[in-house]
């Protein structure tokens, strides 16, 4: 992989297991038969991500992932921004945990990154199956 790269902004959250994560996402992303690029994900606050959200998709509401995609043919690139607030709130809705709803949020990402679609019914219960699954491929 050239390059993967965690940030944070406006938070303290410290991600343990760098590397394994790294390792996880660039295994997930070779079952696609894609080569890993540059990933940056980038952990930051509600209000940081909604202002992203009203800038660039001109969507005013909350969210916990917006992903941009930079592929380029087989290369998968982009970056991950993550609401730890968002993510918070759903680990406690889902009784996850949250480090499990981080590493879900970031494969979920991927996924986009991967060609994966969420708009409809269908398709987010395609890319929920596909993100249980990835997780699974998970090693820590």
């Amino acid at each position: 992989m050239s390059g993967f790269r965690i940030f944070t902004i406006d938070t303290n959250y410290q991600f343990r297991d760098k590397r394994k994560i790294e390792a996880w996402v660039i295994a997930a992303i070779k079952e696609y038969k894609k080569n890993p690029g540059e990933i940056n994900i980038i952990l930051c606050n509600d209000d940081y991500l909604h202002q992203i959200n009203v800038d660039y998709l001109q969507h005013d509401d909350y969210t916990d992932i917006i992903t941009f995609d930079n592929c380029e043919g087989n290369v998968v690139n982009g970056e991950l921004y993550i609401s730890l607030e968002r993510v918070k709130e759903n680990a406690k809705s889902f009784s996850s945990g949250l480090r499990n709803e981080i590493h879900r949020v970031i494969i979920h990402g991927v996924l986009h990154l991967l060609g994966h679609k969420d708009k409809s019914k269908s398709e987010k219960a395609k890319i929920r199956l596909e993100e249980d699954r990835l997780l699974h491929l998970r090693a820590f």
